[in-house]
């Protein structure tokens, strides 16, 4: 095992392995997360070999995909993830689901049974001969590009276009027979498949764009979404917010794409969508423009917004158009593109009958009161928001906890605030989270809930065994707690099937992990003492935090069903200092 080589004429052999990573690291990657296995082996060893790649060992494929999409979302780089064929390569499925339809760029590097054996009964066989599971068929639902190499040579060509397809937003895939691996690669020879043409990058002209707003007349609300994060193009959306003078609301997957964090910022007006504040669609129903950048704006997104959308001038720039229609620029480099549109609006192209929109205080989501025992969503929120420092990332899971997350904690100046919406699956923050601090080398924080942990939670023995600076935060309600507010407002509140019997999680990593720091809280003043603890320890560590299961979260479809709560009791926010 190991980098073998020779050399034969003119040519130079090696493994295409051992092409693959060589390959990777010209291409700027880093890190590699995964789980190893007999038919994924040799790609681990050749990255063992290779010291300008770390590979991080995960304890689960979700946990190691969910790695590679936290690395691509922060910025850290491409994500890539490797596992073995069999069940190792399907419980990648779900984790590159998420990052299909968030458009997260991630490759995924599998191992298949050996091409020779293919629909002949070997062990793990997904070739799709014979009978057998076709791996290629499964993956390709769940990537923007899947191609099985069935010849070494054919990886010089086949990786680019992975690579390229990956680039362009989303999952790419390509299945590695073992003998494939294997095999002798001749990077002076011609590869069987060819090289094909690189597609055209579509730029389109914001001309639309443009001749609406210089025909506006009134404010401007933009709504800005993950392509910013994913095209790095923060700098440019603020540069456009300044010449529109506009409003900026995000998406609840682009928390930390625009404005200031904090509440009351007439330039930032915080989440849009089922977990977002109210004043949102007033600001929308009062401008005579709504310019949509960088997101289809799905139901999670735009719930509460038709109404208002419906009746303002719609526009939208972005690589893929709304799901409600409007006029649509497409672009697969937003930040070109808006840096053609801040270009063509300054100086003389400026628009004419713009105006500053007044301020509008922010408003919060009103849950009914809960006297059940423990922390309160918003309380623990406000601890986090007090004590997290600028610069710390934060991670955050699905369910109430990840609701009480995206409403109540603004991100953190010069930090990172990433949840997954595409599929919302449970568990996706702990190998996130590890992904981001991996990549970004800064403090990262995992806000999750216990239904989450139990799902993917073993993955903090990964940060354990690399000493990554991540603090998971544990909201532990002993339940599926928004499975339990389904049952009381949809059914007549009966509690079935989503209660756990209790658990200490806090104690219990520690006893699993020696030496990592890990304690359980039941009150807010005792969280503050943890999280100040935590933020002194350079290594992980874990706070539970006991909840209440009956407490309804920041949950727009629950609290249109909840009892109304007395108007006195509106929550109107004041700005923060951060």
């Amino acid at each position: 095992m190991g980098v073998s080589c020779r050399v034969t004429g003119m040519s130079r052999k090696h493994s295409a392995v051992d092409h693959l990573v060589t390959r990777l690291t010209t291409a700027g990657v880093r890190h590699i997360f995964g789980v190893d296995g007999a038919n994924i082996e040799d790609l681990f060893d050749a990255a063992y070999f290779q010291p300008d790649i770390t590979m991080v060992l995960a304890k689960h494929e979700f946990g190691a995909a969910t790695m590679a999409d936290g690395y691509s979302r922060s910025g850290a780089g491409l994500g890539v993830v490797a596992a073995t064929s069999g069940g190792g390569a399907l419980n990648l499925v779900a984790a590159l689901g998420e990052s299909f339809t968030s458009r997260v760029p991630v490759l995924a590097l599998v191992g298949q049974a050996p091409h020779a054996m293919d629909g002949r009964g070997s062990f793990q066989d997904t070739s799709g001969r014979n009978g057998t599971l076709n791996a290629e068929a499964l993956f390709s639902t769940v990537s923007v590009f899947c191609e099985r190499v069935l010849n070494p040579d054919d990886i010089v060509s086949a990786l680019p276009r992975a690579l390229a397809a990956a680039r362009r937003g989303g999952p790419a895939v390509l299945l590695l027979p073992k003998d494939v691996q294997q095999g002798t690669v001749t990077t002076g020879g011609c590869p069987r498949n060819g090289h094909r043409a690189a597609e055209p990058q579509v730029i389109s002209s914001p001309q639309p764009i443009l001749c609406a707003l210089h025909i506006a007349h009134g404010p401007v609300t933009i709504i800005a979404g993950e392509q910013v994060a994913r095209d790095d193009a923060r700098e440019e959306l603020e540069q456009l917010r300044t010449l529109l003078r506009a409003r900026v609301v995000c998406v609840p997957d682009a928390k930390d794409v625009s404005g200031t964090p904090g509440f009351g910022s007439s330039s930032a007006l915080g989440v849009s969508g089922v977990m977002g504040h109210p004043t949102v669609a007033d600001a929308i129903a009062s401008s005579a423009l709504c310019l949509v950048v960088g997101t289809r704006l799905s139901q999670t997104a735009r719930g509460g917004l038709d109404e208002a959308l419906g009746a303002t001038r719609t526009l939208s720039i972005g690589s893929a158009p709304p799901y409600l229609p409007c006029t649509h620029v497409q672009t697969v480099d937003l930040r070109a593109s808006l840096r053609i549109l801040c270009d063509a609006l300054s100086g003389p192209g400026r628009p004419r009958w713009l105006r500053v929109p007044d301020t509008l205080g922010r408003t919060e989501l009103r849950p009914p009161p809960c006297t059940g025992p423990g922390v309160r969503y918003r309380d623990a929120m406000a601890v986090l928001d007090r004590e997290l420092p600028d610069g710390t990332d934060i991670v955050v899971d699905a369910g109430n906890t990840g609701a009480a997350a995206i409403h109540y904690l603004p991100p953190r100046r010069d930090g990172r605030f990433l949840v997954a919406l595409g599929m919302g699956g449970m568990g996706y923050s702990f190998g996130a989270g590890i992904g981001m601090a991996a990549g970004r080398g800064r403090r990262t924080v995992v806000v999750a809930g216990d239904g989450a942990f139990f799902m993917h939670g073993m993955e903090i023995h990964t940060a354990v065994q690399y000493r990554l600076p991540i603090m998971f935060v544990l909201l532990n309600n002993n339940a599926h707690a928004m499975c339990v507010a389904r049952e009381q407002l949809f059914f007549e509140g009966l509690h079935s099937y989503n209660g756990f019997t209790p658990s200490h999680l806090g104690a219990g990593v520690a006893s699993m992990f020696p030496g990592l720091h890990a304690i359980d809280t039941t009150d807010a003043g005792g969280f503050v003492a943890a999280v100040r603890t935590a933020l002194a320890h350079d290594g992980p560590s874990v706070i539970g935090v006991q909840c209440a299961a009956d407490e309804l979260p920041p949950f727009a479809p629950f609290l249109s069903a909840a009892p109304p709560i007395p108007e006195e009791d509106h929550v109107h926010v004041t700005a923060s200092t951060r």
